[in-house]
């Protein structure tokens, strides 16, 4: 990996990812290699790495090393069933180490997802409602995008009002998105999600804004999490909903 450092790219890269004081990727440092080279360089090494070397990479203090660690991961559960259950139990392990919403979105539904497709689903609603960092309740949600794949969209939605009312906007844009990619796959059953109440508001992520009473989902939600949720819908259509 360090042979394909360009220190040109690192000071955009800390700026895209929002490095500096206060801000979500507070103090994560960059080599400044682009994800396309990250991934041509595990395509070459994934079946020749141990989990010494996973157990390295994914706590580098370096963004792509982690990365390369996950996609290594991602590539080891894909062509190897027999080692599924260590590569789950391994990113389980490791979550604190996935903290940023790119190491999250490339390695959680093509690991967890899959690995969840026959399997009890409970997992996903801990880390969505208790999870200890904003990562893994979105590594809770962004894991349904291989349920909705396979045409099941129950999960995401269920997962969606757990999060109904969370606070921090890369959630909302997380939970908008699979919202999206749910009502591409079945339009009328999104309408109906956005135009009901919620069985369950917020459970016990983070105190969000007030619950109304028998109001429907998308006059709650957070306008980020209702934009990128109707984002393919007609003009008119989009319009009604945004001034709910």
């Amino acid at each position: 990996m360090l042979l394909h450092a360009d220190s040109a790219q690192v000071a955009g890269l800390a700026r895209f990812f929002k490095t500096g004081p206060g801000q979500y990727g507070e103090g994560d440092k960059f080599l400044g290699i682009k994800v396309p080279v990250t991934r041509e360089v595990v395509k070459e090494c994934w079946r020749q790495t141990s989990w010494i070397n996973l157990e390295e990479c994914i706590s580098s203090e370096y963004h792509e090393v982690r990365l390369a660690a996950l996609l290594t991961l991602v590539e080891i559960f894909k062509h190897n069933k027999a080692q599924r259950q260590e590569c789950v139990d391994f990113y389980l392990n490791h979550t604190a180490f996935i903290n940023n919403w790119d190491l999250v979105d490339l390695s959680c539904y093509p690991l967890l997802g899959v690995w969840l497709l026959d399997k009890d689903r409970t997992l996903l609603y801990n880390l969505a409602r208790n999870g200890k960092t904003i990562w893994e309740q979105r590594i809770g949600m962004v894991s349904t995008m291989t349920f909705i794949r396979h045409g099941q969209l129950e999960d995401t939605f269920a997962i969606a009002d757990i999060l109904l009312h969370h606070p921090h906007d890369l959630i909302q844009k997380a939970v908008g998105w699979l919202l999206r990619e749910a009502g591409k796959r079945d339009k009328a059953a999104l309408v109906a999600w956005l135009n009901g109440t919620p069985d369950q508001v917020g459970g016990d992520v983070r105190p969000g804004p007030a619950v109304m009473p028998g109001s429907d989902r998308a006059s709650q939600m957070p306008r980020t999490m209702l934009r990128y949720a109707i984002e393919k819908f007609p003009e008119e259509e989009r319009k009604h909903y945004l001034t709910r």
